[in-house]
């Protein structure tokens, strides 16, 4: 009997952010899986798949927002079921990536967080990991397996390109967030500035230096990330105090704990532009946030990852951190 072998496409999400999982299924002309997920009354997780998946090319969507540990904690157990249904291959997709800022010891006896969650998704059954504009590059070693880094720099790079500012720079908050604005002044062909912080303590940053001309111009600041929104908002009155025209913020991922909100209302920046990475309740949502969705690039990935195809073509190379 000839045998024939068909390649199979699901996709799964989980609770984290149905909607998201919900508009990359949409791009890709399919709808989601169905799996049962559920909490007992002592807060244990329950997970079952409720079609078959075996053989297939699975990708589970699961992003690290709040509550992020049980968030954690599903992706692991939806893994671990898809591993002992005999799923044909299993992809992680997390576009926000928990615990990246945790990716090495900086004071005796800290954990390295981030190695950890690695291994966990490993461990569980993950045979690749899909994610987005990491917080240190270097987290991509932290799996044997392959890790497709995808990058958000192209569509924020659009949007500004679009507002046709004058006198444009972009300005990196800390040496850190170097390379990415790099990526952002060439995709603009404009120059870059870079200021010089320093954080008393977690959560905290105060700006020393402005590195860079910025008199007269607009300004723009890039990072991975806003959490508490205090290295945008000293940065930002840091610029203006050098005499900045405007200042405008974007990142990949909207994190917006603590005071970000009030923060950002009452800060000098006019507008902040991030993607749809993290769910954005509205009492956490500052009427300066704008935010741009990643649904079209990640099904674009997934595409030519059960297609088998080159994924850093899609971004002309531009996916490493």
């Amino acid at each position: 009997m000839k045998e024939v072998t068909r390649k199979k496409l699901m996709i799964f999400s989980g609770r984290s952010y149905p909607d998201l999982g919900r508009q990359i299924a949409g791009h890709l002309g399919i709808g989601l899986g169905k799996v049962d997920l559920r909490e007992f009354s002592n807060g244990e997780l329950y997970v079952r798949y409720e079609e078959s998946v075996r053989g297939a090319d699975v990708f589970v969507i699961q992003t690290c927002s709040e509550p992020i540990n049980r968030n954690i904690m599903e992706l692991l157990l939806m893994i671990d079921a898809l591993n002992r249904a005999s799923a044909k291959r299993i992809s992680a997709v997390i576009p926000y990536y928990g615990y990246s800022r945790q990716d090495k010891k900086t004071l005796a006896r800290e954990p390295i967080s981030a190695r950890l969650f690695a291994d966990l998704v490993t461990v569980a059954g993950a045979d690749r990991i899909l994610t987005m504009d990491l917080h240190a590059g270097q987290i991509q070693g932290f799996f044997s397996g392959p890790m497709d880094h995808l990058t958000a720099v192209p569509l924020l790079a659009s949007y500004i390109s679009r507002q046709s500012f004058q006198e444009l720079v972009i300005v990196s908050p800390d040496a850190g967030r170097v390379k990415m604005a790099k990526k952002y002044s060439d995709h603009l062909g404009v120059p870059m500035a870079i200021l010089h912080k320093r954080r008393p303590s977690h959560n905290q940053a105060e700006v020393l230096h402005v590195i860079g001309e910025v008199e007269g111009k607009t300004a723009v600041l890039v990072d991975d990330m806003i959490d508490t929104a205090g290295t945008m908002v000293a940065s930002s009155k840091a610029l203006m105090e050098q005499g900045a025209r405007e200042v405008y913020a974007c990142a990949t991922h909207g994190v917006f704990s603590g005071e970000a909100k009030s923060r950002l209302d009452e800060s000098p920046l006019k507008k902040v532009v991030v993607t749809d990475t993290l769910p954005i309740p509205e009492e956490r949502r500052s009427s300066k946030v704008e935010v741009l969705s990643i649904a079209a690039i990640f099904a674009n990935t997934i595409a030519s990852v059960f297609k088998d195809e080159s994924v850093s073509e899609l971004f002309g190379g531009d996916n490493q951190p």
